[in-house]
């Protein structure tokens, strides 16, 4: 199985909380962010700031999500669905694409989880979810080149609110709601898990 990891590397960092929350983080507000950058409206950097579209759709049955703008609201929003013992894993996978077969030794890390993904903005922007019936598991991965390696995967056990024209759908030929739905965790993705 090859695998392409990739992170993203836009040199974000985070923000004190204090200032993201002076930041209009709204597609309503979308000039005044524009300008608050000084970015022309057409421009490339423009089409990554409207990403922030995906943070105000409204969320699915048995989902939680929120997009966090600094690390306090990280922290608050995945102590807020876990409680404050927790742990924060991410892959430990090197970057790039490689053919990996799986190790031995997978291991069930956790019944309830949140998963927060990097997002390409200015300053560093967490999509956050988590879902009911979801499993987060350790694969490792053997490399090519011998390397080991270790990645994250959530195992979703009831997809049935999800599109019926939802790729993962379509990959597998299968219906909303028959089977689980499993994947890989990105590079760029935190997943936080009660201890």
């Amino acid at each position: 199985m090859k695998m392409n990891l990739a992170t993203t590397t836009n040199g974000a960092v985070f923000l004190p909380h204090q200032v993201a929350k002076s930041i209009p983080f709204s597609s309503n507000k979308l000039p005044e962010i524009l300008n608050r950058f000084s970015l022309k409206e057409k421009s490339t950097e423009a089409e990554i700031i409207k990403e922030l579209e995906e943070c105000e759709e409204p969320a699915m049955e048995g989902e939680a999500r929120y997009c966090t703008t600094s690390l306090e609201s990280l922290i608050d929003f995945s102590t807020s669905k876990l409680g404050r013992n927790v742990n924060v894993l991410a892959n430990e996978v090197k970057t790039g694409s490689q053919e990996y077969e799986f190790g031995v030794g997978m291991e069930k890390l956790a019944d309830k989880s949140v998963v927060c993904y990097k997002m390409n903005y200015p300053y560093v922007v967490f999509y956050c979810h988590t879902f009911t019936k979801t499993r987060t598991y350790m694969i490792p991965l053997v490399g090519a080149d011998g390397s080991k390696a270790k990645a994250m995967s959530s195992c979703h056990s009831d997809r049935s609110a999800w599109h019926p024209k939802h790729v993962a759908f379509k990959v597998l030929n299968v219906k909303p709601g028959t089977v689980p739905v499993c994947h890989f965790v990105h590079n760029n993705a935190m997943v936080w898990i009660p201890k």
